[in-house]
């Protein structure tokens, strides 16, 4: 049975309807008459006649069965039986009673937004990754326009371009499937590019991008899915879900000749975590620096709809095929233009600054560059974020209530959570195979964090300030 906090307010707990499994029979007295109508399953009984007697009260006993369908319990709380570190489930459940139905404040109107990132937060490792390997072991990667690589992404370097087409460019037309399956040589330079960013003879294979706005490779795993419907995509993402999943802890897999990762799972504590706020009335999204198919298709295993999903979106053809271009967002139009403004266009995903401007795009409605800064009206806020990296900082910035980190040793997220500003923030190691403790100190008060061009910086917590160097705690 789920316990009623001391901490409610008696009158809310009594009055709220049951969310959990709560019976007609006023399980353990909760029903009717101020407890003095019926004991344990037969209070209802007594509702339906003889029985009644049970309860000492006579004819009370009807009221006691109608008291039991109207009792209730608290909405559930995490699954005990699942192991967080120290007293986070504690500060979880408090926060959900706050926030949620069981919260004086509820407002079911308007209700409390809860925010998760995806990769190695609500699963082990990387569906972005996951799928991408999958398209180049199963020949979806398309030949680009006019075998020109350099349409794939206006920060791919010239020395990319080159060697993506000495090793594609014989095989396949443009539009095309690559024989990447059979093709080692092309299979081998697309996944360096992927994820090295570099060429396989290491040359950088990107340049000229906002480090707070834009990670190529991301991004570039978003644009290598070109060519085909997003029903499509997340039909080849529900595959390589479902591989994935089979797939044994630690497995890898050969693209061409390089040794990746072959498996996913789903966090049970995230899962657990995800149901228990939905129940407890919080609004769930999914905010994610992965393509929107692929997050669509997993997500849907957690029970977050496609319509709660806010992943990296490319704009579509005339035919309703993914395109290179991607949706904009805050001052980043559509697309690849913008007249020769700054910021042009395809400089924005859903990556640190971008995460915020989605978030107050989508969820929030804001729109132009308002949607890039923090928002003044705190009810249009998450109250909770959960992310695992530097990607995630922003939003976590802007959640009011509880900020969930899952520690990676990440420097920008791990600094700002050990500092721990207004004690809002909670650290726990990965779930499956957690990382070892880090023996240097994070170097928060120098270069642990990037500014737009990528040059190490200070840094800074929700108020601007500087963070001192902070040594890692808890893994």
């Amino acid at each position: 049975m789920n316990k009623i906090r001391s901490f409610l307010p008696v009158a809310l707990v009594v009055g709220m309807a049951t969310l959990s499994a709560c019976t007609d029979e006023g399980e353990n007295g909760f029903g009717g008459n101020g407890g003095a109508g019926a004991t344990g399953g037969t209070g209802a009984a007594g509702g339906m006649g003889g029985a009644g007697g049970m309860g000492g009260a006579g004819g009370m006993g009807g009221m006691g069965g109608a008291g039991g369908a109207g009792g209730s319990m608290a909405a559930p709380d995490l699954d005990t039986s699942l192991v967080w570190y120290g007293q986070n489930r504690e500060a979880l459940d408090k926060m959900i009673d706050e926030a949620g139905v069981n919260g004086s404040s509820y407002d079911p109107a308007q209700k409390p937004v809860a925010i998760f990132d995806w990769d190695n937060t609500v699963i082990k490792n990387d569906v972005g990754d996951l799928v991408f390997f999958w398209l180049v072991k199963n020949d979806k990667i398309m030949q680009p326009p006019n075998k020109d690589w350099r349409a794939t992404s206006r920060f791919l370097t010239n020395e990319a371009r080159n060697a993506l087409s000495a090793a594609c460019g014989d095989l396949a037309d443009a539009g095309m499937p690559l024989p990447t399956s059979t093709n080692a040589d092309c299979a081998d330079e697309i996944v360096a590019v992927y994820t090295t960013a570099k060429t396989a003879d290491a040359k950088a294979a990107f340049e000229a991008w906002n480090y707070r706005t834009m990670e190529p490779a991301y991004a570039w795993a978003s644009q290598m899915q070109a060519g085909y419907t997003p029903a499509e995509m997340k039909a080849f993402a529900d595959t390589a879900i479902e591989e994935g999943l089979a797939a044994a802890e630690g497995a890898k897999q050969t693209i061409g000749t390089t040794s990746v990762n072959a498996y996913v799972r789903v966090y049970d504590q995230i899962k657990n975590l995800i149901d228990v706020m939905q129940k407890n009335g919080l609004d769930v999204w999914v905010l994610s620096a992965s393509p929107q198919p692929n997050v669509e298709a997993f997500a849907e295993r957690v029970a977050v709809g496609a319509d709660h999903v806010i992943a990296i979106r490319n704009l579509l053809d005339g035919t309703g095929k993914l395109t290179y271009d991607f949706e904009g967002c805050g001052s980043v139009v559509d697309g690849s233009g913008n007249d020769g403004g700054n910021p042009v266009g395809n400089t924005m995903i859903t990556y640190i600054e971008g995460k915020r401007c989605w978030m107050n795009k989508v969820i929030y409605g804001v729109t132009g560059p308002d949607a890039e800064k923090p928002n003044a009206d705190m009810k249009k806020r998450p109250v909770f974020g959960a992310g695992d990296s530097d990607t995630d900082i922003s939003f976590l910035h802007d959640a009011t209530m509880l900020k969930l980190v899952i520690n990676r040793n990440k420097n920008e997220i791990m600094c700002n959570a050990y500092a721990n500003y207004m004690d809002k923030w909670i650290v726990n190691p990965m779930f499956i195979l957690p990382n070892p403790q880090k023996a240097a100190a994070y170097p928060c008060a120098t270069t642990g964090c990037k500014d737009a061009t990528g040059a190490g910086v200070a840094c800074v917590n929700e108020a601007g300030e500087v963070i001192p160097d902070q040594m890692d705690m808890v893994f």
